[in-house]
């Protein structure tokens, strides 16, 4: 005959919708990587917030009457106080780009007949990233470093009084009530100073960011040009006993940093909160041991007593044949403790997770010798 059969072969669905126990084959999507320049529209951290309380919820208005008691007397009950807006800090934040310009608090009820209390209003809770400083008109008043650290940034107003509250021999029949008391209105800047324990300290192109993916699980964006790094990065490194040492990738300074130039300040306030210091320079440039010199000098110039930490140094690209040379005439020229490595090989990195461990330690135990809690991951 003419017609020839023709078979269709059909691939069989890679997992099912309606089969409860195909639907546990479906593969989860991992998440897509975000390249640094994406990720720098999502990185914030100043932010001007205005909050306002709760309004407080008017007094009522009423007298009880019931069969057989017609002049029972004022019954309006109080109103509901204003719910607050509180910032709280949570660790899972990390930028402030999810604080919005604006909160209000929920406003609380009227009060009811029978001298029912109107419901107060519910507090708004805004998530901040721990180490978040809270500024008015230029004064700090908050500084959340603790994780579940709460601040009230505007308190919700007080509720009307109800004509019961206003009873009295002298007036058994008040009409009087109260509206609801507005709740408190600020203007708030919120700044952002990363929190870690160690920070990655050096000029661009040094090798802070390959470092940085070398001892942690961190993918900071790597590239053969300058300034590749456009916001802070924080990496964990884990141990065998289970403790966590955070290590911040600053982004490259430069000369006059301190003046504002380059990345300058607003970079440079994340390094007031690290405990301990990792000076990273380049072996392969001339003369290493001065940008040692010229990272001191702008950390001490932008605040006082900074490059006095305790500190050390990394010779980063010991891989190259110049880096070998440069590495005695460095130890030379410096006091601290100098460790050689390549963070792009992994040469040598076993002795700066070890030195690393030795100053989270001495930072724990200080810490607790003066009766404070350390910062943990």
């Amino acid at each position: 005959s003419p017609w020839k059969p023709v078979l269709l072969l059909l691939s069989p669905p890679a997992f099912s919708t309606t089969c409860a126990k195909c639907s546990k084959d479906r593969r989860l999507r991992q998440k897509r990587a975000i390249s640094e320049r994406q990720l720098t529209r999502y990185f914030v951290d100043q932010r001007k917030v205005r909050v306002v309380g709760g309004q407080g919820g008017g007094g009522g208005h009423s007298f009880y009457s019931e069969p057989r008691k017609v002049f029972g007397g004022p019954d309006g009950g109080n109103g509901g106080d204003g719910g607050h807006v509180i910032l709280k800090a949570d660790q899972q934040m990390k930028s402030l780009s999810s604080v919005f310009p604006f909160y209000q608090g929920f406003h609380g009820e009227r009060g009811g007949s029978k001298n029912c209390y109107g419901a107060n209003g519910a507090h708004t809770y805004v998530k901040v990233p721990v180490g978040t400083l809270v500024k008015e008109d230029g004064k700090v008043v908050a500084d959340l470093t603790q994780h579940g650290e709460e601040y009230i940034a505007a308190y919700g107003g007080a509720g009307g009084k109800g004509n019961r509250f206003f009873l009295s021999n002298e007036n058994r029949a008040p009409t009087l009530f109260t509206p609801g008391e507005p709740g408190q209105e600020r203007v708030l800047h919120l700044e952002l100073k990363t929190t870690a324990h160690a920070g990655l300290v050096g000029f661009p192109n040094a090798g802070k960011s390959s470092l940085l993916r070398a001892i942690s699980r961190a993918k900071p964006a790597v590239a053969a040009y300058p300034f590749t790094t456009l916001n802070p990065h924080v990496g964990i490194v884990h141990y065998q006993d289970y403790e966590q040492v955070a290590v911040a990738d600053i982004p490259g300074l430069i000369k006059g940093a301190h003046q504002n130039r380059g990345l300058g300040m607003a970079f440079l306030k994340h390094i007031e909160r690290c405990r301990f210091l990792l000076y990273v320079v380049d072996l392969s440039v001339p003369q290493p041991w001065i940008q040692l010199q010229d990272l001191k000098h702008e950390l001490e110039a932008y605040e006082k007593g900074l490059s006095e930490r305790p500190c050390v140094v990394v010779g980063n690209k010991i891989d190259l044949a110049q880096s070998r040379i440069n590495l005695p005439l460095l130890r030379e020229q410096v006091v601290e403790r100098v460790i050689a490595l390549s963070a792009l090989t992994g040469d040598n990195l076993e002795e700066l997770l070890l030195h690393l461990r030795e100053l989270y330690d001495t930072y724990v135990k200080a810490e607790q010798s003066r009766g404070q809690s350390p910062v943990k991951w």
